[in-house]
């Protein structure tokens, strides 16, 4: 198989960022019930989705 120009080579496809894999917690959004709770008071219209989704 013919490797093509405008594709790239193995080695670039696995240094590519996107192409990394995850750090475990990295990501990890940390809330308490009390600040969820405070953010849909404050969005009344979440209510309402809610309530239509029962």
């Amino acid at each position: 198989m013919a490797n093509n120009d405008n594709q790239p080579t193995k080695a670039e496809v696995q240094t590519t960022p996107l192409n990394k894999l995850p750090i475990p917690g990295e990501n990890d959004t940390e809330f308490s019930a009390e600040e969820a709770a405070q953010v849909f008071e404050q969005n009344p219209s979440s209510n309402r989705a809610s309530e239509n989704q029962q």
